[in-house]
């Protein structure tokens, strides 16, 4: 193995290096995870019934109490395509701020699929497919996971359906095109394909679509039909466990260069890009590993502020109340956030293991507006670069407000931030950025107040 100077641009791992065991956060959290509930009987749901949409080996993992899961040689064989991914110093950024602090960066954009995304996908498609399953049904936002889950989709030889929200549909064509010529149908959502597509719909006409919305139809199509399953991009503990293959490269990397971070920094939609970077770290601080006091923050759009403005409380994963009952941070599975380019933050609720962790105080929130974050990723490009995804751009924003802060205080810091995909079929979010269109899309306190009245008139038992 080669050692780094610690003047290196890049640190580069051999393909033996790729990990042979995902971390599992769960034996490990502060507390145990609230169990899902069945709003039909207000009690715990049996895993076992789940088994109509999730691989049982998904679901094993979900609840595994394992702290480490064996990845089979046969997702490691289609890791060895892009894994492992590089370390790259911005030492560019660091000296167009002139800050002291030394800034990190894991770039998943190399994957074929241009996102982290992949790392989850291949899973869950090579399970799916060991268990006999013909076809699996998903949602996507920007698009990221949609064209992951397409392409493990042709490697393993299933067929994929994916209900694309209707905003990035028609924002980002390539995307769609992407998946489709990995040989996946792909729908714009909300459909009319789908009861409640069509009810939506009905409702509203020129409904923008939602991360939520688009679940409960995938979710639907995948009840009503044989050998099919569901596949979830973020959210779920088996996914955001998948991910952790870049935490873990991440910290075999620093130690090459003789660093550690003291903040580690991910967005947030649902979850599985922040929690892939910052759960092994948050495993070295637990066990005493840890060289120096790591922080985890985690950012999220001011559009859609799980975090930051919603509750935690027992809610729906998706718009149509399909899925079991979750405790999380929400904003209410009716909220349907502005139509900002993040299409992959665009959620209303967050992980339950990062909901737990940010309600104990162990990860730190923050929120940004589209113009912030644009700005903050313009200036990254033209230090880097690298056209970052728009989500990938909020954890970009904190990270050179950091930096910014560091030089200020003459404080050396060490900082690491999952760049989790780059930003080339977002060019239209940058025509809109340059050209002067671009909306910020501020809080929007009416509207989630709203949303969670109406969870709560739901179900007044809701708090978890």
């Amino acid at each position: 193995m080669r050692v780094s100077t610690g003047l290196d641009k890049k640190i580069l791992l051999e393909e033996d290096h790729i990990p042979k065991n995902w971390y599992n956060i769960l034996p490990d959290l502060p507390k145990p995870l609230s169990p899902f509930i069945d709003p039909g009987t207000n009690k715990p749901v049996d895993p076992r019934k789940l088994e109509v949409i999730f691989s049982k080996e998904l679901l094993r993992q979900e609840i595994s109490k394992e702290r480490f899961i064996h990845i089979p040689e046969e997702i490691r064989g289609v890791y060895r395509l892009w894994r492992p991914t590089p370390l790259i110093r911005a030492s560019r950024l660091e000296k167009d701020l002139k800050t002291p602090a030394r800034i990190y960066f894991k770039y998943e954009g190399v994957s074929p699929t241009g996102s982290h995304k992949p790392n989850t996908a291949v899973a869950q498609v090579y399970y799916n497919m060991k268990e006999g399953t013909n076809r699996l049904t998903t949602e996507t936002g920007a698009g990221q996971w949609g064209s992951a889950l397409a392409f493990s989709g042709m490697l393993f030889d299933l067929d994929v359906i994916i209900y694309m929200v209707r905003v990035s549909y028609e924002q980002k064509p390539y995307r769609k095109l992407m998946m489709q010529l990995f040989g996946a149908d792909v729908y714009s959502s909300p459909s009319k394909r789908t009861e409640i597509g069509r009810k939506i719909l009905s409702e509203d006409p020129n409904s923008t679509g939602s991360l939520g919305i688009a679940i409960s139809e995938a979710v639907e199509e995948c009840l009503h039909s044989e050998a099919t399953k569901y596949a979830l991009g973020s959210v779920l503990n088996h996914v955001l466990m998948h991910q952790t293959v870049i935490g873990l490269e991440a910290k075999e990397q620093l130690s090459q260069a003789d660093d550690y971070p003291n903040i580690v920094v991910g967005c947030v939609g649902g979850g599985s890009n922040f929690c892939g970077i910052a759960w092994p770290f948050y495993y070295d601080k637990i066990f005493g590993k840890a060289p120096k006091q790591v922080e985890l923050t985690a950012v999220e759009p001011t559009a859609c502020p799980s975090m930051s403005h919603g509750e935690f409380l027992y809610d729906h994963g998706d718009t149509g109340r399909i899925t079991p009952l979750i405790a999380m941070y929400t904003l209410g599975h009716n909220f349907v956030p502005d139509p900002i380019h993040a299409g992959g933050l665009r959620y209303h609720g967050v992980a339950p293991s990062l909901s737990l962790m940010v309600r104990e105080g162990i990860v730190n929130v923050l929120a940004y507006n589209q113009l912030e974050v644009f700005s903050a990723a313009a200036q990254f490009l033209r230090s880097e670069g690298i056209i970052p995804a728009p989500e990938s751009a909020h954890a970009i924003k904190a990270v050179i407000d950091e930096a910014i802060r560091c030089r200020e205080k003459k404080e050396e810091k060490t900082m690491l931030f999952n760049l989790s995909g780059h930003g080339y079929f977002d060019m239209k979010a940058y025509d809109d950025y340059l050209s002067g269109r671009l909306e910020a899309c501020p809080l929007p306190e009416d509207k989630i107040a709203q949303s969670l009245k109406s969870l709560k008139n739901l179900y007044p038992w809701i708090n978890a």
